[in-house]
Formats: C-alpha cells, sequence, structure tokens
C-alpha cells in the first residue's frame, strides 16, 4: 500500500454523513486518524416531506468539496435491518469443498434467488481441523438484495467515488468492537472465551444490538431509536416534531423534567423489554456465555436517563463511549465536533479500519462485477506494456531469423527438413492418438463423476425422497413409548417405484372417479400434461383406533396423514423446519387401491396368519379371492374409499370366525400351532401373547415433474387456499 494513502469509513444515516480517514502507522501498528467530517441533514431522512435521495446527494456534494478522497481507499456501510445475517454450524467438512457447502447452505437461507442478491461470507473463530476435515465449523452468511445495495452505491457512482468495499452496519460495529475494545489485531489467534460484550448503536428509528466474544458474532435489530422517544413527546405533550426533538435533548434544562421523563417512560420500558428479551434468547442458544459489560453508541443513546435506565433493568454494567483507545491523532481526537459526536462514529471507524486490512472480517456486499472490472482495469497498464515488450521481442527474433536463413541454401537442407517433416506427421499422429485417449478417458472420468458426486438433478431426487419420509406421520412425546402396534400412528412404505411417462394425461384418464375424487380440487380440474413421473408407494400401516376421532381406522388414517401432507404447499415437521412438498412439483396425489385384513400378531415375533380372504383392488371396485369383481361398498375417506370391514357381508369375500374375546382365531391347536409357528412341545393353551389385529395396505400415486429452484413459486396459487375437500 502507498506510505500516504488513506483509508476513509462512510456511514449515511438517518440524521447525516459521518467519516473518518485513517491512516496505517506499519512501524508502530497504529491506526491513525487523519481526517473527519460530520454533514448533518436538514432534516431527517425518515421524516415524511423528506426526499432520502436528494438530502444524500447534497450531504456527499458538502463533504467532497471539503475533503479529497483521491486515491484513498473509501468503504460504506448498508444500515443492518435491510440485510439478512446468518450464523450455520456447518457439519465436519474438507477444507476445500466449505465454499460449495457454504453456497449450498445460501441457497437454503437465503428466501430470494441468489441471482437477484449480494452475497458473502465469513468463517468464524473455535474451528478445529482434523486430518483435512474442519470441525465445529461455523459461518457467518450476509446478504441483501441486489437492487437495495445499488441504491446505496449510486449516489458515489453518480459523484465519481469508486468505492472499494461495501459492510453492513453490524459488522463494522464488530470490527471496532474487535480492534479498540478487545485489541484483536488480524494475525492475532483469537480464543474466544464465555466472556461476551454487548453493543447498543441507537440510531434515529432501529438500535443495532451486536453481541461478541471477539470469536463468535450474533445480531438482531431492536426496532426502536431516538425518533420514538421524540414522537412520544409530540403525543404526549402536543409539541411539534422540532419542538420535541429539543425538548428531547434538552430534558434536564426544562421546566418540568418530571414531566418531560413521565412522557418518554412507556419507551423506555418497551426499550428495555426488547434488549431483555434479546439477551434472553442470546443467553438461551449459548447458555455458557456470560455478558460483562454494555456500550452505548449512537447519538440517541445521549438521551438523559437511559444509560441508568438499562443499568438498573439489564443488571450489567452499561457503559457510553466516550473515547477511542485504539486510535491516535489528536487533530482528530481533539476536535470539539469530533468529540461531540464520537458516539455515532463507531460504524466509519469499523469499516476503515476492514478497508485497510486491520480486521478478521473479509465479507464485502460490493456488486462482483464492479470488483472484476475493476481488477481488470488496474491490471491493464501492466498487460499493455507487456504485450509491447513481448510484441518487439518476437519482431527483433522474426528480423534476425530472416537474416540468418537467407544466409542458408535450400538445397543444402533438404534432406534434413524431409526428415524433419516425417518426424512431424509422426508426433501428429501420436498426438492425435493421445488427443482420442485422452477424450474418452475424460468422458469416462464425467461419467464417474456423475454416479458419485451427484449433480443438480440427482439434489432433486434426495429432495423428493425427504419430502416424502417428512409426510409419513411419525409419533412424537409420550407416543414414541407406545407399545401396542395398533396404537401407533405409523406408517411403513414397502415400496416406492417411480414410472418414468411421456404423457401423464394418459395416466390420469386411466384412473377411475374415486380416485380422482381424492384429489384436491385444484388437481382434479387440471389434468396434468406432457412428460413426468408416476410414484407408487405401497404401504401398510396396523393404527386401528375407533375412538380417535380425528384418524378413526384403516384407510382414513393413510388420508389424513401421508395424503393430506403429500397435498400441502409446504409442510412444518416437528422440528419447525419447512419442507417443501407440491413446491418441488408434487401433484395430483391419490389413493388408487386400499386393503384391510385381519392376522395373528405375536408380539414376541412369532409368525402371523392372515384370516381375512378379502381384498380391495383398485378404487372403485372390489375382488373376493377368487378373482371376481365385488360390488361397491364400504366406508371412509372424503369421497367414500373402499374396502372391506371385518365382518362385513359382502358375496365373495371370506373372513374366518373369531373367538368372543377377539384375541385368537377358533381352529384346532394343531393348526394354531402351525399357523403361528410355536415350538414343537409347546403349549398353546396360553394365547394371552398372540392377538387378533387389523393391516390396513394401500397404494398411493402422485405426479411428480421436477421443478428448478430458481422456477419454484415462492406463494402457493391462489386456488390452493380453497381445495380442501
Amino acid at each position: 500500500m502507498a506510505e500516504n494513502q488513506g483509508f476513509w469509513g462512510i456511514d449515511i444515516g438517518q440524521a447525516g454523513l459521518k467519516a473518518i480517514r485513517l491512516r496505517h502507522a506499519e512501524a508502530a501498528g497504529q491506526a491513525i486518524a487523519v481526517a473527519f467530517d460530520y454533514v448533518p441533514h436538514p432534516k431527517l431522512l425518515s421524516q415524511p416531506d423528506a426526499v432520502p435521495g436528494e438530502l444524500i446527494r447534497q450531504a456527499l456534494e458538502r463533504f467532497l468539496s471539503r475533503n479529497d478522497v483521491h486515491g484513498d481507499l473509501v468503504a460504506i456501510s448498508v444500515p443492518g435491518q435491510t440485510a439478512l445475517a446468518r450464523f450455520i454450524q456447518l457439519p465436519p467438512v474438507e477444507a476445500g469443498k466449505v465454499a460449495e457447502i457454504v453456497k449450498y447452505e445460501a441457497r437454503q437461507q437465503i428466501p430470494f434467488d441468489l441471482d437477484d442478491v449480494i452475497w458473502d461470507y465469513q468463517t468464524l473463530g473455535g474451528t478445529v481441523e482434523e486430518s483435512g476435515f474442519m470441525l465445529e465449523a461455523e459461518v457467518g452468511l450476509f446478504a441483501m438484495k441486489r437492487d437495495q445495495v445499488q441504491q446505496h452505491l449510486q449516489p458515489f457512482i453518480d459523484a465519481n467515488v469508486e468505492v472499494e468495499l461495501i459492510q453492513i452496519a453490524p459488522l463494522a460495529l464488530y470490527n471496532y468492537l474487535s480492534y479498540d475494545v478487545l485489541g484483536i489485531r488480524p494475525d492475532d489467534e483469537v480464543t474466544g472465551g464465555d466472556e461476551f460484550t454487548i453493543v447498543l448503536d441507537m440510531g434515529a428509528d432501529n438500535t443495532t444490538l451486536m453481541v461478541s466474544n471477539g470469536e463468535k458474532i450474533w445480531i438482531r435489530n431492536v426496532p426502536i431509536g431516538g425518533n420514538h422517544f421524540t414522537r412520544a413527546l409530540t403525543k404526549e405533550m402536543k409539541l411539534t416534531f422540532a419542538k420535541a426533538e429539543h425538548l428531547k435533548k434538552n430534558a434536564t434544562r426544562s421546566p418540568d423534567p418530571r414531566a418531560v421523563f413521565q412522557a418518554l417512560r412507556p419507551v423506555f420500558n418497551d426499550y428495555v423489554s426488547e434488549i431483555q428479551r434479546s439477551i434472553g434468547y442470546f443467553s438461551s442458544v449459548n447458555r455458557n456465555a456470560k455478558i460483562v459489560k454494555v456500550l452505548g453508541l449512537g447519538n440517541g443513546f445521549k438521551l438523559a436517563g437511559l444509560q441508568k435506565f438499562l443499568q438498573q433493568n439489564l443488571q450489567h454494567d452499561v457503559e457510553r463511549v466516550e473515547a477511542f483507545n485504539g486510535l491516535v491523532g489528536d487533530t482528530v481526537l481533539g476536535a470539539r465536533l469530533f468529540e461531540e459526536n464520537i458516539m455515532s462514529f463507531a460504524v466509519p471507524y469499523g469499516l476503515a479500519l476492514q478497508v485497510m486490512g486491520q480486521t478478521r472480517a473479509q465479507t464485502s456486499l460490493l456488486p462482483p462485477e464492479i470488483t472484476t472490472a475493476r481488477m481488470i482495469r488496474r491490471k491493464k497498464p501492466w498487460a499493455v506494456a507487456a504485450a509491447a515488450t513481448l510484441l518487439v521481442g518476437m519482431g527483433l527474433s522474426t528480423a534476425l531469423d530472416a537474416r540468418v536463413w537467407k544466409s542458408v541454401s535450400p538445397e543444402r537442407f533438404q534432406k534434413a527438413e524431409n526428415q524433419v517433416e516425417d518426424l512431424t506427421k509422426t508426433v501428429g499422429r501420436y498426438k492425435s492418438a493421445y488427443g482420442t485417449a485422452t477424450g474418452a478417458y475424460q468422458k469416462v472420468l464425467t461419467d464417474g463423476a456423475k454416479l458419485v458426486r451427484g449433480t443438480e438433478a440427482r439434489e432433486y431426487w434426495l429432495e423428493l425422497y425427504k419430502a416424502i419420509n417428512e409426510c409419513l406421520p411419525h409419533d412424537t412425546g409420550d407416543r414414541q413409548d407406545i407399545k401396542d402396534i395398533t396404537k401407533r400412528r405409523r406408517i411403513k412404505l414397502e415400496s416406492i417405484t417411480a414410472e418414468k411417462v411421456p404423457d401423464l394425461s394418459t395416466w390420469f384418464k386411466a384412473l377411475p372417479q374415486a380416485a380422482k375424487n381424492r384429489m384436491l380440487d385444484l388437481d382434479e380440474e387440471h389434468p396434468p400434461e406432457g412428460k413426468g413421473y408416476v410414484f407408487t408407494l405401497q404401504g401398510v400401516h396396523y393404527y386401528h383406533d375407533p375412538n380417535d376421532p380425528k384418524y378413526g381406522q384403516n384407510v382414513n388414517f393413510v388420508m389424513e396423514t401421508l395424503l393430506k401432507n403429500l397435498q400441502k404447499w409446504k409442510l412444518r415437521n416437528s422440528r419447525g423446519q419447512e419442507i417443501p412438498v407440491r413446491q418441488i412439483g408434487i401433484t395430483h396425489a391419490t389413493i388408487i387401491a386400499d386393503h384391510q385384513d385381519q392376522f395373528e400378531y405375536d408380539p414376541k415375533g412369532m409368525q402371523y396368519r392372515q384370516l381375512s380372504g378379502s381384498r380391495v383392488g383398485p378404487v372403485g371396485g372390489m375382488t373376493g379371492p377368487d378373482g371376481n369383481p365385488l360390488a361397491a361398498g364400504g366406508f371412509g375417506g372424503r369421497r367414500g374409499g373402499l374396502f372391506q370391514r371385518p365382518g362385513t357381508n359382502i358375496p365373495g369375500a371370506t373372513v374366518e370366525p373369531t373367538d368372543p374375546s377377539g384375541t385368537l382365531p377358533t381352529g384346532t391347536p394343531g393348526d394354531l400351532r402351525k399357523s403361528i409357528g410355536l415350538p414343537p412341545g409347546a403349549s398353546t393353551d396360553d394365547k394371552s401373547e398372540v392377538k387378533l389385529i387389523l393391516r390396513t395396505s394401500f397404494t398411493l400415486q402422485f405426479v411428480w415433474k421436477i421443478t428448478p429452484r430458481d422456477k419454484r413459486s415462492a406463494e402457493p396459487p391462489k386456488e390452493e387456499s380453497s381445495d380442501e375437500k
């Protein structure tokens, strides 16, 4: 870096523009403040009659008229409340594949198409590397919509100011805390520990709450700022906004301070409640963390009584920042204007430190196309010089070769030239053969990579199977301890098959009307078209509780759990995660067949013996043991699903009679021994372990058309809000 090069940190907030210029004294290892500026706006950007774009342009023009930024590196901030910040714990991963894993996580965490956002990530401390794998790795993921980044960058582009770095305000506060308060330098090994510091930066409309121990970061936006206190005074004391703002700043010198603080008390209470809620949540996810102090920043923190009120209610030491310990430069630090507004300079201070390369944070939301174009432009002079040198060298070489060539007789070297030509052809053949072999080898590698490493298409298949699994009912809580198989709300899938169909409408037309009736209204009214996959799920369940009003029994249980979940746009599982279902392309889910039979069940693992002889074919028709069609009947389902209840008299269906207790079939002891697999010599008198239960088998089908992530709709079609039958 140039010796006299400066580093500007510029923060344009609701009240004004704050900027500070630093230089780095490498010999002393110090940051020197050489210039600063504070340009207040004539009115707050959030006031109804304000024009933010014009006010920002005027403030920037005034700043540039008083300061020369040519040749310096400039960093600007964007508000934390308009950006997305996520902190993710990665699974054990190879160090070289962290970027791939983070990109996958970005697709899951960022609720927009990645092409519509600017995002970056930062590996945080605490990572352990063992055998080439990173363990307990935590990364911070930061993103902002591209149009919002452009909105903050445009005033600088219009003013011909090159911005080197764009950072969210909470990370700029982290830079300030790490460098100035905790004394951490880029090359230091940070151990973190359990002692955390809270930074509260109160702005006009919001307060940024950042918690860190120098290693880990936690960020939250509190939607209360200085303007909320001003609005409370305008409401309670019937003042204009300007008079209320003046009274707020001079509350202790007002004729009736008690009345002022009484009007502000509700906002004080709301503010403390938000801070306490944030600290409580942070402590719940970081149980070993200990808050050692709270630092107050922002001109809004000058409000009389706020520091004392927070200290009494938070039960932590609350300090207002009165000086920057890691900064030298009496010209700036001793200036009266700087001292009066020092609490609002923490963000530009952190920005300047990062662009100077003195912080651990390396993320930037500067659009990558600007970074690439700037890199090419900076390297262009060197490329031109190198090309010119190469051109001169080649020209000189050609001239010398031509001079020598003129002195050589072609006849004298004809034989050698022929030999060289033959050798060249031989080499060419070998090269051609080598190229062919290399191409075949690369094709094998590519095919192998598709098999072992997976592709985006494979990810979609894994996502589909995950959706099916999440749609299955799961026992939670105390229900996991139930031993009775007939009381467990579980479904066993015995097979999942997929058939690629060139025209899905053909499959739909072949379905009986009863199967179509079990679809969503939206699916029944709009048959599938084009090519896709038809999935067939074969499964069974043993749940049978006539007293359960929601799930009932037999195929109703499948319809109220698995089928209903497959018909949802998104499913929220027991862990609170949202699982996309119809969003990934699953449609036209229906049950096409179900079957109920009775058999003996031995909880100790004995064999089963089916007792009922009836079975149900595709919905809309039943068959008996002889294969002949049965009359439609039965019950269950939203549109009258068909199956045979035990004991129902349907022609062609046979059910063996049971004993009065409903536990064992009638029959000879010898038959019973053979059917349940009792060992020789065992008694059949003890029938308490073997009981007669119901088993429901079903066949479920649905259509799946692969929907890429960039084609998926974030919200379901409006028709789906009324598709329940």
